[in-house]
């Protein structure tokens, strides 16, 4: 665990309310892929949260995260950073981590849950692990996609990764699933799905609702998922 006060070295902009912050970290800088790191702003503990890596450790000489803005006082008061600011990080946390004995996985990700996926998926094409990688990905609107451009360079840098976009609003004709993940689009997409462990992220309503297709209507074991929850705040 190491305890460290960062500048950041870049703010990129993915979506009207979503950024990703890079911070210029001294060292070494270790942490698996899917991991999480606690930020603390202006040395508040009311201005604390946790929040996954967004980068992969393959990216070196900074250490990314990824944060949708919304009303929170937290997120109002990042959003006013700028680069060179610093902030108070520690880490790294959580199991949310690529468990490379298997050889096919599959992601299950909703909205700003895409943050750990990417961390992953990114450190499988790097080290080209031969893992068989599936994505399906909900948001609300084709606008809501973060990282969009990152996977579609991932998928033509590596032929085993797969992302499919299901949007719960219709865009006819852009190539997109429409409605929700739900049992006949897992079965559809992945096929092999019983021979996949899986990992689920996002708001923790859709980590509970998918947990239970995959338990309940796909009758698989729980020992073959894992779970990330996202609060949303």
């Amino acid at each position: 665990m190491r305890e460290t006060e960062s500048k950041i070295k870049e703010i990129l902009i993915r979506t009207d309310n979503v950024k990703s912050f890079r911070l210029g970290i001294e060292g070494e800088i270790e942490f698996k892929a899917g991991q999480f790191l606690q930020v603390t702003l202006d040395n508040k503990p009311n201005l604390k949260r946790y929040l996954s890596i967004s980068n992969s450790p393959t990216e070196k000489g900074y250490l990314e995260f990824t944060k949708k803005i919304t009303e929170s006082e937290f997120s109002q008061r990042l959003n006013t950073l700028k680069p060179y600011d610093s902030i108070r990080v520690q880490y790294p946390f959580g199991k949310f981590t690529l468990d490379e004995s298997f050889q096919k996985i599959a992601f299950l990700a909703g909205g700003i849950g895409i943050t750990p996926v990417r961390s992953i998926a990114k450190f499988i094409v790097d080290e080209n692990t031969g893992t068989d990688v599936v994505i399906l990905y909900a948001n609300r609107r084709v606008e809501d996609i973060v990282f969009r451009d990152d996977f579609e360079k991932m998928q033509k840098e590596y032929a085993k990764l797969r992302i499919i976009h299901i949007l719960s609003e219709a865009t006819p004709g852009k190539g997109f699933l429409t409605g929700r993940i739900n049992k006949e689009i897992i079965q559809e997409n992945i096929p092999d799905y019983k021979e996949r462990k899986f990992y689920l992220c996002g708001p923790p309503a859709m980590v509970e609702a998918m947990k239970n297709i995959l338990l309940t209507a796909l009758g698989l074991s729980k020992e073959y998922i894992v779970t990330e929850n996202f609060q949303g705040y």
